[in-house]
């Protein structure tokens, strides 16, 4: 029986893997195609697939009766939690922490300005030749609520810090104290709403968060105020989300949709407000070294023994 590295790029293309005669891996390369490297069984190492479906993602799952490790290169885990009871206890999975911080962070940012600044309306302008002078929101003096303050929703209000907002609040699951200040729990939303200028939404889709902005969430949004999301599309209610943008009564950023890939016709793409952008957060210049170098460093720790990085539970 060998000890199968499944990833999901070429060994040759990532720097400080543990060698095959040191470590007694062997790399397999699959990225979500039809035929598999080699026999799951074999595989005690999986590299998810990135920006696959989660159909794909966990197809491999019940056969890798040997697996120790599932490591994804997202952030988020929503795409491979589906498979997770077919896999033996014991089974170890972590995410990309560190990996979308930055890139993520920036787009956010992108998304706030483009939005108040009218950026979408000047490129249709441009393209029609029409000079559509007026004034338009600054993000200065705003307030901010970040809905999710693990790693991405402090990378966003790093950003946020040269912008001169006039309050940043922050939420996540439980309340805890940060260097920047409080985070309030979830439970606290309600009585934040109706005082954010901009709502960023940064936190992971699980059952808990699935549809949070639903209709009674963006109702208690202020008049005029922008909706960014850059967490799972399913944490927005669709419905609900285009209720309130076509009355106009608040604005949208959304990099991610429900249902995604938005397809052609779906009423959203022509939605009074609404800004899209293709779920590009993390998909930048700066994924796949960063990418490379986490995938390295896990195997390297796993082939030494050490503790892994980035766990998120431990199945059994």
């Amino acid at each position: 029986m060998t000890a199968d590295v499944w990833l999901p790029i070429p060994a040759d293309e990532v720097d400080g893997l543990p060698s095959p005669a040191e470590s007694g891996f062997t790399y397999r390369f699959w990225d979500g195609g039809p035929d598999f490297p080699a026999d799951p069984a074999d595989c005690v190492f999986y590299v998810v697939p990135y920006m696959k479906s989660s159909e794909i993602s966990v197809r491999p799952l019940a056969a890798m009766t040997s697996v120790r490790v599932v490591q994804t290169l997202s952030a988020g885990i929503d795409h491979v939690t589906p498979g997770l009871g077919v896999l033996p206890p014991g089974v170890t999975l972590c995410n990309a922490r560190g990996v979308h911080e930055a890139s993520t962070a920036e787009l956010t940012i992108a998304l706030v300005l483009a939005s108040l600044r009218g950026i979408p309306d000047f490129v249709r302008g441009q393209d029609r030749e029409e000079w559509r002078a007026d004034f338009y929101p600054a993000l200065a003096d705003k307030s901010v609520l970040i809905v999710g303050y693990g790693s991405v929703g402090a990378a966003i209000e790093d950003r946020l810090a040269p912008f001169e907002c006039a309050r940043v609040a922050r939420v996540a699951r439980s309340a805890r104290t940060t260097e920047r200040g409080p985070v309030q729990a979830l439970a606290d939303l309600p009585a934040l709403l109706p005082h954010a200028d901009v709502v960023i939404l940064s936190t992971p889709l699980t059952p808990d968060t699935q549809h949070l902005a639903d209709a009674a969430f963006l109702a208690r949004m202020k008049d005029g105020a922008l909706l960014v999301n850059v967490a799972r599309g399913p944490v927005v209610d669709t419905k609900a989300l285009l209720e309130e943008t076509r009355s106009g009564r608040i604005r949208a950023a959304l990099d991610v949709t429900d249902p995604e890939p938005l397809p052609q016709g779906h009423p959203l793409w022509h939605a009074p407000g609404v800004l899209i952008s293709p779920h590009a957060g993390g998909r930048t210049s700066a994924f796949m070294p960063r990418a490379k170098r986490l995938v390295a460093a896990q195997l390297t720790r796993f082939a030494e023994r050490t503790p892994l990085r980035n766990i998120v539970l431990t199945t059994g």
